[in-house]
C-alpha cells in the first residue's frame, strides 16, 4: 500500500511538473544579429578607432623606426666599427624590449576597452529582451545561438531589435 501511495504521489508530481512546463511561455532571440545591427555598434568602433589611433601610430613609428636600425645593421655591421655595431645592436634590442612592451599594453588596453564597450551594448540588448518577455508575459527567452531545436517557440528577435534602436 506504501508503494502504491508513493508511486502515485511521484506520478502526480511529475505530471503537474510536465503541465507546468507546457504551459510556459517561450520565445528565441538572436542575440548577436540584434549586435550586429545595433546603431551603438559603428558609434562605438569609430570612438575605440580615435581613442587608439594616436597609439597605434606611435607603435607603428617606431616599428619603422626599428626597422631600418634593424636594416642598418645588417647591411652595413660588417664594415662598421666593433664599437659602433655593438651600440647599434644595444639600441636594436632597448628599442625592441620597448616596442614589445608598448605593443602588449596597447593590445590589453585596446581588448579591455573593446570588452568594456561591448559589455554595454550587450547588457543594453538584455534589458530590451527583458522589457518585451516582460510586456509579452514570457516565461523563457532563450538565444537561438544556445538551443539545437525549439518547437513553438516566438522569435522575439525583431521586437527587440525596435526596443533597442529607440
Amino acid at each position: 500500500m506504501k508503494k502504491w501511495l508513493y508511486i502515485a504521489s511521484l506520478s502526480y508530481i511529475f505530471a503537474t511538473s510536465i503541465s507546468i512546463q507546457a504551459s510556459d511561455k517561450i520565445a528565441v532571440v538572436n542575440v548577436s544579429s540584434i549586435f550586429q545591427q545595433h546603431p551603438q555598434r559603428a558609434v562605438v568602433a569609430k570612438q575605440l578607432e580615435n581613442e587608439f589611433n594616436e597609439r597605434a601610430t606611435e607603435i607603428q613609428s617606431m616599428e619603422n623606426d626599428l626597422q631600418t636600425k634593424m636594416k642598418r645593421l645588417q647591411r652595413d655591421g660588417s664594415t662598421m666599427k666593433a664599437s659602433e655595431r655593438i651600440a647599434l645592436e644595444k639600441v636594436v634590442m632597448e628599442q625592441r624590449d620597448i616596442l614589445s612592451d608598448k605593443a602588449q599594453t596597447f593590445e590589453h588596453d585596446s581588448r579591455r576597452r573593446q570588452t568594456e564597450e561591448r559589455d554595454k551594448i550587450l547588457n543594453y540588448i538584455q534589458d530590451g529582451v527583458r522589457q518585451i518577455a516582460t510586456k509579452e508575459n514570457y516565461d523563457v527567452v532563450i538565444d537561438t545561438n544556445a538551443v539545437a531545436y525549439v518547437n513553438n517557440a516566438k522569435d522575439i528577435t525583431n521586437d527587440v531589435l525596435k526596443q533597442v534602436k529607440k
